[in-house]
């Protein structure tokens, strides 16, 4: 039995759809994971340099001696002018990293196996 002419190009159309579709749900998973991915680093980055900062301060805090009020207000104000470089550095970064993650999250590339 043949198929008449017309029912030729519905199936490869609905084969193509199906395929499409394939290629479409591929990239959005890829989009998921990526997205998982970055979210997984920044968490290790922010968990490390906290530990770090803290490491720094009791450092800080050990080597000069925590009885004195001099030293305990001298290290509250370059905590707080640490801090305050840092959301500076944030803010000055922000725009960077979401135009970069948007971009990442909005672009979907075909994956040829």
């Amino acid at each position: 039995m043949e198929v008449p002419a017309g029912q030729d190009g519905i199936q490869r159309l609905l084969a193509a759809e199906q395929e499409a579709q394939a290629i479409v749900q591929k990239a959005r998973k890829a989009k998921a994971d990526r997205l998982k991915q970055a979210k997984e680093e920044a968490e290790r980055e922010i968990a490390g340099f906290k530990t770090e900062r803290e490491a720094d301060f009791k450092r800080k805090v050990s080597d000069h001696g925590s009885s004195s009020q001099d030293t305990s207000a001298r290290l509250a104000e370059e905590s707080a002018r640490a801090v305050a470089h840092i959301q500076e550095a944030v803010q000055h970064k922000k725009k960077e990293v979401l135009d970069l993650l948007m971009h990442h999250v909005t672009t979907v590339e075909l994956v040829k196996e």
